[in-house]
């Protein structure tokens, strides 16, 4: 089936509200002769004649004033959707936000996102969940708005990312540990109980491979899947964690962090959005509103 050329909206709106060809051609800035056609057009899409000669006036046919009735709210709905995006009023702005985090992204960083969503947008929304796995499919099916962590493998290709903060490993322990009486070397390290943190059961991890590289092997006694439980056992044990030192600052108290004496690399954990999002201005304005919390900068007041 042939589709209606949606450029007739805005003629027959003209045509209706001036009731002659010849105004509405001054109203469009069209020749007589070019609106004259849009009206032929007009009546064949509609089956109707729409506008009919009375003496030297143009009336129109009852279709027509049924349509003028509703003429007005499509032309609008159409520019509407056909127009650059505007940016809503914060205070205005009723959005549930929801982010994908690590254990410690919220401790860290929640209470300073959401304080500044309350006085700028008090009727958004944040909702946390958790980030089980590093998949981009939550993002790609709309699940969630934004997604935190370390690139790899498993990002999508098209996924947007931008670095909110980078971080370093560090060891972790109670206080009045036993390693802490002397020198932290790797080999006094490696001789400790340790707890190992793996989303996916891991044992063995960077931290095994770079006591490798020193000819040292750790023993691992625990495995816990996140920092805050890695953290607890830590807190009430002689157990030994290596923990990334900021995302982790909220969850440590009672706990002393030491400078591993391995090489760990550094990470720099980033957000991550899908490209539909890119020109969303509420979502925009949330990105650049996280990577101020976790960067430290002054607040965005507007959109």
């Amino acid at each position: 089936m042939t589709q209606p050329d949606l450029n007739l909206l805005y003629a027959l709106e003209m045509l209706l509200v001036e009731g002659s060809v010849a105004g509405a051609a001054r109203r469009m800035g069209l020749s007589p002769s070019a609106m004259s056609r849009a009206l032929t057009r007009l009546r064949e899409t509609t089956g109707d004649p729409l506008l009919v000669r009375a003496g030297r006036d143009l009336v129109p046919t009852p279709h027509a004033i049924e349509l003028r009735s509703r003429i007005a709210g499509a032309v609008e709905t159409a520019v509407s959707v056909l127009s650059p995006q505007v940016a809503p009023k914060l205070a205005e702005l009723d959005r549930i936000f929801t982010l994908r985090v690590r254990d410690g992204f919220v401790e860290s960083f929640g209470a300073t996102l959401a304080e500044r969503l309350a006085r700028a947008a008090p009727r958004a929304k944040l909702r946390f969940v958790q980030k089980v796995d590093k998949s981009s499919d939550a993002l790609r099916e709309g699940r969630i708005d934004l997604d935190t962590g370390v690139i790899g493998d498993d990002t999508g290709p098209e996924i947007r990312a931008r670095a909110l903060f980078h971080d370093r490993f560090v060891g972790a322990v109670r206080h009045g540990h036993p390693l802490l009486t002397g020198p932290v070397t790797a080999a006094r390290f490696a001789s400790g109980r340790h707890v190992a943190i793996s989303r996916r059961g891991d044992a063995s991890g960077p931290t095994d491979a770079a006591l490798r590289d020193a000819g040292l092997i750790r023993q691992v006694s625990v495995i816990a899947g996140e920092f805050a439980g890695a953290l607890a056992m830590v807190r009430g044990s002689d157990l030994i964690a290596t923990v990334p030192e900021r995302q982790t600052a909220a969850l440590r108290d009672g706990i002393d962090i030491f400078d591993l004496p391995v090489d760990l690399a550094a990470i720099t954990v980033s957000m991550f959005w899908h490209p539909r999002m890119d020109a969303d201005p509420a979502h925009r304005w949330l990105r650049e509103n996280l990577r101020q919390v976790c960067g430290g900068d002054s607040p965005l007041t507007g959109i």
